[in-house]
């Protein structure tokens, strides 16, 4: 039987405890899932495309079973060359929803051997951003329940504390 193959893209700036839920329930479900931080030229981010994968990695450890990589161009184009078959998209409200059906419908148009699985959030993690946990962080608000602590170390130090 095939290694079945999922790609959970994403910017991850920072990653949080909503990310991790996603990855850790995706391997309950596929065999490999491939955290694919996304390189973005348009959008300023906290952290380099370094740090956010340093921070993955360091986050998930040594699981033979995740692997985090780097994208750019369109994601279908990238699953592809992965053999992924799968595209896993968090979902934390009906906002996200639209946007997200969108890109879904697209990368179906372009390549329909890709299909994207949406997953809830768990319920505690339903609010949860990079963007929100940035600006807690930035205002020197408590972060302890939104990343893991080598997150709030980095996020310290990028704010110089």
């Amino acid at each position: 039987m095939p290694l079945s193959i999922a790609v959970y893209p994403g910017s991850f700036d920072p990653v949080t405890f909503g990310h991790l839920d996603i990855i850790e329930r995706a391997l309950k479900i596929f065999d490999k899932v491939i955290v694919a931080v996304a390189r973005n030229a348009e959008k300023s981010s906290l952290f380099s495309i370094d740090e956010r994968v340093a921070l993955i990695q360091e986050v998930l450890g040594t699981n033979p079973r995740v692997e985090v990589d780097t994208f750019s161009g369109l994601l279908v184009n990238y699953v592809r060359s992965m053999e992924a078959k799968v595209i896993i998209r968090g979902l934390r409200a009906v906002s996200d929803f639209e946007y997200e059906f969108q890109l879904a419908q697209v990368n179906h148009t372009i390549s329909d051997d890709v299909e994207t699985l949406f997953m809830m959030t768990s319920v505690p993690y339903g609010y949860l951003s990079s963007s929100i946990v940035k600006e807690v962080s930035s205002l020197n608000g408590p972060v302890d329940e939104l990343v893991p602590p080598q997150v709030k170390k980095a996020l310290d130090a990028k704010y110089n504390r």
